[in-house]
């Protein structure tokens, strides 16, 4: 069984980023004096800046292992859990990315994942930053972790390759807007079900630049039933999962095995559709 912690942080106009850090500390050690120990700990997405302040992007972008991985560092290896630490604006040379950032129970950095698809949606996202070309998976003793971010949940595709690398727990963290709730809560059960895995999201909670977040962080299981889920405030959010599950359903329901992935699927134009059913009449007729 695989204990996991979220911590749907509230992020608004009024705070500062050391206020956010304060906060994620506050929250850290709380969980430090709990028991059991999780073994995974989530933030959500540039939760530091504040996804929708893009005019701060440019000033408060950081290494990979800059002052966001040295605050939380510590503390995974204090408790002895991995910490997804959400993500962060990063400086790579003259581009800027969208980084999630894995850290792993010794405190070092176990990998991250450059958010592939940006939104450009009354959002400067896809303006300011560079897309990220890769997936990240993860095999650890409690199963092989897949990652990705918010407005990802959207491309399918995305998650049929890490299946293909036979991830079975995806872990997703967001800034969703309240104004899109009923697609968040689509995509996190229809992700979860057609990949028959675990889905375990972060989103923010509060209000940036006048946009209310959706919070409602949750778990969902291979089945797409919701296991538990946050509601739209800042709260830290508990549940425990089996990856042994994942494994129980895909074989006794092999949806998987059925793809169609040894043929490529040859596109048809209309043009040879009505061709091809014109020589099956002539066929037919001799």
């Amino acid at each position: 069984m695989v204990t996991i912690k979220i911590i749907q942080l509230e992020v608004d106009d009024h705070q500062s980023k050391a206020d956010r850090f304060r906060k994620v500390e506050n929250h850290l050690e709380s969980i430090y004096c709990e028991n059991p120990l999780p073994d995974m700990i989530m933030l959500p997405e540039i939760w530091g800046t504040g996804y929708f302040n893009f005019e701060r992007y440019e000033n408060e972008a950081e290494p990979l292992q800059g002052e966001t991985f040295n605050l939380v560092a510590p503390w995974a290896e204090k408790i002895g859990s991995y910490i997804l630490a959400g993500s962060i604006v990063e400086r790579e040379g003259d581009n800027l990315y969208n980084t999630a950032i894995l850290i792993s129970p010794n405190g070092t950095l176990a990998g991250c994942y450059r958010k592939v698809h940006l939104f450009g949606f009354q959002s400067e996202e896809s303006a300011l930053l560079s897309p990220g070309e890769e997936i990240y998976t993860l095999k650890t003793r409690h199963g092989t972790w897949g990652f990705s971010t918010c407005y990802d949940m959207r491309f399918p595709e995305l998650y049929r390759e890490m299946i293909n690398c036979d991830v079975d727990t995806i872990f997703v963290i967001a800034s969703w807007p309240l104004a899109r709730l009923e697609h968040w809560e689509l995509f996190n059960r229809t992700r979860a079900l057609e990949n028959l895995s675990y889905l375990v999201s972060c989103n923010c909670a509060g209000k940036l630049k006048d946009c209310t977040m959706a919070g409602n962080s949750m778990v969902v299981d291979p089945w797409g039933e919701v296991v538990t889920r946050a509601g739209e405030g800042e709260e830290v959010l508990t549940a425990v999962i089996d990856p042994g599950k994942v494994y129980t359903v895909r074989t006794s329901f092999p949806a998987l095995e059925d793809r169609c992935v040894q043929v490529p699927l040859r596109p048809i134009s209309m043009g040879q559709n009505k061709k091809k059913r014109k020589r099956g009449k002539k066929i037919a007729a001799q």
